[in-house]
């Protein structure tokens, strides 16, 4: 039986963690969009610091996130939920108050704020993955997730516009800016440790539940090009639209707020429509997706001045399209294959792949764009599709290597998953769920 795609909104915030986590979730974002869309501003403008040696801290606090990364997984699967999430935000706490505290050209203090607030954004996403595969399951799951990238997105989109319209104060409303930052996080923390959830890992270890951990490789491989989408709003087309199309800053703007817009809007609608079919699959429908609209971009780059910009405009709504399929089946598909036992190093590997194609895209892209725009989106486009091809010939290997279930929506592990009560429908039974404090 497939599962129906009606959306229960309470059964949805029950999912996700509850009113509590949700808040958590909502003011740890509108904090994170009021500064780091400027932190490379603060340190430039308050802190007088070239522009190289406030990027090059800034790039030194994403690798050192993805190297906490390994240590963060084994603390998830000795059963830690809330605790990691509030960590991830009272490190970022600290991260803010050693910006605050930093002198006038003081690169030290600048490079420990950005190591402390890159720790915080590199772990939050696998520890918010084991959170809520503690309290959701299967499909329920795949639904919560999505649910917590729209609430991120959103807050992040409305801090952005609040930072905009507060940075004509100066250097002085950037403090203010950075300050607010800080309480945002420490509020978001308390409301994420008052949830306490945790797993069982005994419970997780006990006899009959010893299921070999998968094999990511592949699809971790995959995943490193699948994320060079996340950076094509924010790099490839304004470097496009500028120094290619010769348009104004506007339409890269436009067409930023348009893809928050519908992420915000879409993300749960269609990670529920798609649950019909296996995740694996709509993975794989993402990557060829995002090569379509690569490819759309390639065509709309050779239009010129004129009506090149509105063809682009045009384009990202696919490429948003193609996100939205890849956000909200990529963590579900990693979270459903891996054993609970090991969930939390399989969240965080695939965590520290996303971090690394999100790390590396930027110089790839700045460093290609320059000889032409068959070099950059026909470059994209195949390894895209390449990596697409991947996921799907991975699929199709578990179909011929694993049983079907007579219920679900798919082969092997991912068809074992019922339908949940999120989705509506009378097929759905609960799992086993962590409880939440009241």
């Amino acid at each position: 039986m497939a599962p129906t795609t009606r959306i229960r909104p309470r059964a949805l915030l029950r999912a996700s963690g509850g009113p509590r986590y949700a808040g958590a979730l909502a003011v740890d974002a509108l904090g994170t969009g009021l500064l780091r869309p400027f932190l490379l501003l603060y340190g430039m403008t308050v802190l007088r610091l070239s522009a190289p040696v406030t990027g090059g801290a800034m790039t030194i606090g994403v690798v050192a996130g993805l190297v906490c990364m390994p240590a963060v997984g084994r603390w998830l699967d000795r059963g830690a939920r809330s605790t990691v999430v509030a960590a991830s935000m009272l490190v970022r706490v600290l991260g803010v108050v050693l910006l605050l505290a930093a002198p006038t050209r003081n690169v030290w203090l600048f490079a420990a704020a950005a190591l402390f607030l890159g720790i915080g954004n590199q772990t939050w996403p696998a520890a918010h993955a084991a959170l809520v595969s503690s309290v959701a399951h299967g499909r329920e799951r795949d639904a919560a997730l999505a649910a917590g990238r729209s609430v991120r997105n959103g807050g992040l989109g409305v801090g952005a516009l609040l930072a905009t319209a507060c940075l004509a104060g100066g250097t002085g409303a950037l403090q203010v800016l950075a300050a607010g930052t800080g309480l945002a996080y420490l509020a978001a923390a308390s409301l994420a440790w008052s949830t306490r959830v945790r797993d069982d890992p005994a419970a997780a270890a006990a006899p009959g539940r010893d299921e070999p951990a998968p094999r990511l490789g592949t699809l971790l491989a995959a995943n490193v090009i699948y994320a060079f989408c996340l950076n094509v709003t924010e790099v490839a087309l304004p470097l496009v639209l500028v120094t290619q199309l010769h348009a104004s800053p506007v339409w890269s703007a436009v067409i930023f707020v348009a893809n928050t817009v519908l992420v915000v809007t879409l993300q749960v609608p269609v990670t529920v429509l798609m649950s019909r079919f296996p995740r694996r699959l709509v993975l794989a429908i993402a990557g060829v997706v995002l090569t379509a609209s690569y490819l759309g971009f390639l065509a709309a780059s050779s239009l010129g001045h004129g009506w090149g910009p509105p063809a682009v405009a045009a384009v990202s709504v696919l490429c948003a399209l193609g996100e939205i399929c890849y956000a909200g089946s990529a963590t579900a598909l990693v979270a459903a294959l891996a054993p609970a036992r090991v969930r939390g190093r399989a969240l965080a590997r695939f965590q520290l792949s996303t971090g690394f194609g999100l790390a590396a895209s930027p110089a790839v892209i700045t460093a290609v764009a320059p000889h032409g725009a068959v070099a950059l989106w026909g470059g994209l486009a195949a390894a895209t599709l390449l990596s697409a091809t991947a996921v799907a010939r991975g699929a199709v290997r578990r179909r011929t290597t694993e049983p079907s279930s007579a219920v679900g929506v798919g082969g092997g592990i991912e068809a074992r998953e019922q339908p949940q009560a999120v989705l509506g429908g009378a097929a759905g039974g609960r799992g086993q769920h962590q409880q939440l404090q009241p």
